[in-house]
């Protein structure tokens, strides 16, 4: 606890996530519900979250884990501020989506499940996403891109890259600053 005592965030999550164990911890199907909570109130399911459920939910850490590595929807490590799934469901993978997928990887300079140096994007790949008539799609959080072509890769992670410039810019009362045009190719890690 701060020392003005104040409560910090993290010590508020962790009283609303007991509270959310006590409501649901011995229900069917409660875990996933706990978990899904967990994942809302810190972005992840850490290490040391997956422990604090463990431990109240009287469970051992390897069943919460198993269950926050099985299912696709939770997350065990920090995300960039955007997330882009590249669908690889049989209608995206028949109309590209493989190379879809290797074009984000190349301009990003990551593979499956990495975050870009500057924390901007994680990259991931997913099974169908149920929009198979917008094949090959992506999302990039909640926002779905169908259709897509090669080219729109560098489009897409520049019009990401530009709203958050805009974001810095605002915060410091500057115009913003953006490239005129966005990158093609990935630069070579250093």
């Amino acid at each position: 606890m701060a020392k003005d005592n104040k409560m910090s965030v993290i010590d508020r999550h962790y009283l609303t996530l007991d509270k959310i164990i006590e409501r649901y911890g011995d229900r069917p199907g409660g875990l996933i519900r706990v978990l899904a909570k967990a994942q809302e109130l810190f972005g992840y399911l850490s290490r040391e979250v997956q422990i604090h459920v463990a431990e109240k939910m009287c469970l051992p850490v390897g069943h919460i884990n198993g269950v926050a590595t099985f299912y696709s929807q939770f997350i065990t490590s920090p995300r960039g501020k955007y997330t882009i799934s590249v669908c690889l469901g049989t209608a995206c993978y028949v109309k590209n989506g493989q190379n879809v997928y290797d074009r984000f990887s190349k301009l990003l300079g990551v593979e499956e499940n990495q975050n870009t140096e500057d924390g901007m994007f994680t990259l991931r790949s997913t099974r169908c996403i149920g929009a198979c008539s917008l094949a090959p799609l992506i999302t990039v959080n909640e926002d779905v891109h169908g259709h897509l072509t090669l080219n729109d890769v560098a489009r897409i992670t520049g019009q990401y890259q530009e709203k958050e410039a805009e974001v810095e810019a605002a915060d410091v009362g500057a115009e913003p600053v953006g490239p005129t045009g966005y990158q093609t190719q990935a630069s070579p890690p250093n």
